[in-house]
């Protein structure tokens, strides 16, 4: 395939990532989004086999890795659970990364195979790019697999903090562009992989300050990192499709990260530096101990709901554990029979990743016009009759606006206690995955009700 063609056919590429992007902006056009997105990456990845045109042993090979890994991939998308889906991104970023780092080692130590110039006299351009996306590559391979530790529950979400840790990033990251500077200088290969350890090791050390609060940023930061990575190894490939879906890939994802951290108001800066200036997360488990809580049952919360004018709906984690969004639908559904105005409360990080309820809500088919953000809904809650909280917590905790020594003080919360009755659908009184106390458990007009997100919902469904 000509040059001229193949950049056509790579421009369509991007033109579909984009309108993919913009599909997926919003729960009524994601699943087009989706499909453009898929025809996109079809496009690019039929037209790079057709502008390498060696169909050698090599091409045999690298067609035998690509139905391995697509099929391990596909395997693992049919088999994860809603609920697993934040370790599963972090996951495959970690892979874009390391991805990112074995193509970027290809081409330093067989630069003739890439058109970079010779062993020991690569282009200064070529090197420049490598480096860059030898070392971001590294940074979100580790810093991935130690979110994906921490989102497993293999580590502790708690802050791992030392001292002199900030000081430590720095140098390392100013020993990052010294290395790069002296490898465009030299092109040793002994500070090519002093520069890609390092990266590694900054990786770590970034994400293990941050605690489970700001999980969802770290989410969306990574997913940033790998498409800077996947960019700067496409300039090196000269690869046009490469370097638009990273270019795209990263700003979107550092587009996400602010977001997130203005719904969470966090500092962006401060997150992206490995959570500078993060507070311990503690679990108050004496002052659960002296709390008294009112605990209800199904027929209460269907007593309550099928004489209130308004119910709003808050999910979170929880109901994505349980799987009951489907049983939220059917209680739904019999309270408008009684003449109930529903709403669902939605929280930008609700679930642990962004829109996780948005897509387990139209699972169940629930209507794009009864949920709505918190900027959109936070005002209601003072003239709602029940607030229905289903395996929400951090996004729920009054401390955010009353505890400056909270890990979550100044994060916007959902105002559920201004409800009239507010019924909090729980297994236990533990903590969020902030690691802290919820104050909404013990206030006078919260109903706790300790069972199974789905079972307990359905038992309201029996008494409605």
């Amino acid at each position: 395939m000509s040059a001229n063609l193949s950049a056509t056919f790579y421009l369509i590429s991007g033109i579909l990532f984009i309108l993919a992007l913009r599909g997926l902006s919003s729960p009524e056009t994601s699943r087009q989004g989706n499909y453009l997105g898929i025809a996109g990456m079809v496009i690019a990845i039929v037209v790079t086999f057709l502008s390498v045109g060696n169909f050698g042993l090599g091409f045999i090979y690298v067609i035998v890795f690509l139905l391995i890994g697509g099929s391990v991939g596909a395997f693992i998308a049919f088999r994860i659970p809603m609920t697993a889906m934040p370790e599963l991104v972090a996951g495959f970023h970690s892979l874009v990364g390391l991805a990112a780092v074995f193509v970027a080692i290809s081409a330093f130590l067989n630069p003739d195979a890439f058109n970079l110039g010779s062993l020991g006299n690569i282009n200064l351009a070529s090197l420049i790019e490598m480096s860059l996306g030898a070392a971001i590559g590294a940074i979100t391979f580790s810093g991935s697999i130690i979110a994906f530790l921490k989102l497993r529950g293999i580590m502790s979400g708690a802050p791992i903090t030392f001292k002199g840790q900030h000081f430590l990033n720095l140098i390392l990251g100013i020993s990052i562009l010294i290395l790069i500077f002296y490898l465009c200088r030299s092109q040793s290969s002994n500070i090519f992989w002093a520069l890609v350890a390092i990266s590694f090791l900054v990786g770590v050390l970034l994400i293990i300050p941050i605690g489970g609060a700001d999980m969802p940023v770290v989410i969306s930061m990574l997913n940033s990192y790998s498409g800077w990575a996947a960019a700067g190894i496409g300039f090196t490939l000269e690869n046009t499709a490469l370097i638009i879906t990273g270019a795209l890939v990263g700003s979107s994802g550092a587009i996400l990260s602010y977001i997130m951290c203005k719904g969470m108001n966090r500092s962006f800066f401060n997150v992206i530096l490995g959570g500078w200036g993060a507070t311990e997360q503690t679990n108050s488990e004496k002052s659960k101990e002296q709390k008294p809580v009112k605990n209800g049952n199904a027929d209460d919360a269907a007593f309550l709901m099928k004489n209130a004018s308004s119910v709003i709906i808050v999910p979170g984690y929880g109901m994505a554990v349980a799987q009951a969004q489907h049983a939220l639908r059917e209680m739904v559904d019999a309270l408008k029979k009684n003449g109930v105005k529903v709403s669902y409360a939605i929280h930008p990080v609700a679930g642990r990743m962004p829109g996780h309820m948005n897509v387990l809500l139209a699972e169940a088919n629930v209507p794009y016009d009864e949920v709505f953000e918190l900027e959109e809904i936070n005002n209601d809650f003072a003239n709602c009759d029940v607030a229905y909280v289903i395996g929400a917590n951090d996004v729920t905790n009054p401390v955010a606006k009353s505890d400056p020594q909270s890990p979550i003080y100044g994060m916007p919360v959902l105002d559920v206690e201004k409800s009239k009755s507010v019924l909090f659908v729980k297994r236990s009184l533990s903590p969020g995955y902030a690691g802290i106390d919820n104050d909404l458990f013990y206030r006078d007009n919260t109903l706790m009700l300790f069972a199974d997100a789905k079972k307990m919902t359905e038992e309201i469904v029996k008494n409605l």
